[in-house]
């Protein structure tokens, strides 16, 4: 797109930046390009290019300022250019969680994270959010027999299985329902969670963030698509997160059983999800590195079914029928 770089660029220099020069910082599954803005003297800020026929910035910027205002280390925006889809936004670096989790470093890099999260759930405006809904939460859902089953797999499922999927997304649908609504940033895992030295955790990709579950971050982070860690280890994270959430009085009447029943269904619901927007990106956009990723996603919705008989069945479809198509 030498267009949009060169637009980039006259806009930059009406910043009144020092002599800079570019570098690619990263992409993401959307049409958002980063760069790295390097001045002479090493310092570095990040310039999002989001194309305005593609991406619209006021989300970003709208929930950013609701995510600051929190508490949480979100990136300061330094100079915007709405019409022409350009932020230019603090540098928090280049080492997201996932590179930097392992058995030595999770559980510090995680309490930082779950301290993060709290403050979001805690202190973060909900006030005219999108609600994560009825039909939002069918709508994510429906990508997984769309994109994943049918698009990439070819699998056609009888009518038994359809009403499998049917009745799962109804339980599920209730379950996200019946739980108390907080801030959600709706991609609360590693790779949007950057190590940074003060006020770690830095959050990025917060734009979608919608008014829903209390437990929906909290899978994201604990029951990630990009690493996984034993079940009962997870437990334990949900266990102690649940006494700060309660004491905080976000989880309602709910006892710890209760809650890490929601924690369950809710991960499904996520995990369906997150296996058709894969598919989808490498059907639609090209993007093939995230099926690699699938297995893994699926992996846990057969989890789940080993211990929720509600769905049983689901996981039994999965294990029999996807899984081993992949």
């Amino acid at each position: 797109m030498p267009d949009r770089m060169q637009q980039l660029e006259r806009w930059l220099d009406s910043c009144c930046l020092p002599p800079y020069r570019l570098e690619p910082a990263s992409s993401d599954a959307s049409f958002r390009r980063y760069f790295r803005v390097v001045m002479a003297d090493g310092t570095t800020q990040i310039a999002m290019d989001a194309p305005p026929d593609k991406e619209d910035c006021r989300p970003f910027v709208t929930v950013a300022a609701r995510m600051a205002a929190a508490g949480l280390h979100v990136p300061e925006i330094h100079a915007q250019n709405i019409e022409e889809g350009f932020l230019l936004l603090e540098d928090l670096g280049s080492e997201a969680y996932l590179a930097a989790l392992d058995e030595d470093s999770v559980d510090a890099l995680y309490g930082d994270a779950l301290d993060q999260l709290l403050c979001l759930q805690r202190d973060a405006s909900i006030e005219g959010l999108p609600s994560y809904n009825r039909a939002l939460l069918l709508r994510e859902m429906r990508l997984f027999p769309d994109w994943l089953v049918d698009s990439h797999l070819g699998l056609a499922l009888g009518e038994r299985e359809q009403q499998v999927l049917s009745s799962a997304f109804e339980a599920l649908i209730a379950n996200a329902l019946a739980q108390p609504v907080v801030f959600v940033h709706r991609d609360f895992h590693s790779r949007n969670l950057m190590v940074v030295p003060q006020r770690n955790p830095g959050v990025i990709d917060f734009q979608d963030a919608v008014a829903g579950p209390v437990t929906y971050d909290l899978v994201s982070l604990l029951r990630d698509c990009y690493v996984r860690w034993p079940m009962a280890r997870v437990d334990a994270w949900v266990a102690r997160y649940y006494r700060r959430a309660a004491s905080a009085g976000l989880v309602g009447d709910a006892e710890p059983q209760a809650f890490l029943a929601w924690f369950d269904l809710m991960g499904v619901q996520r995990h369906l999800k997150a296996a058709g927007i894969f598919a989808r990106l490498c059907h639609r956009d090209g993007k093939r590195g995230y099926l690699a990723d699938v297995p893994r996603t699926l992996r846990y919705v057969v989890e789940v079914g080993q211990r929720r008989d509600q769905m049983a069945p689901l996981a039994e479809l999965i294990a029999t029928r996807v899984l081993p198509a992949l």
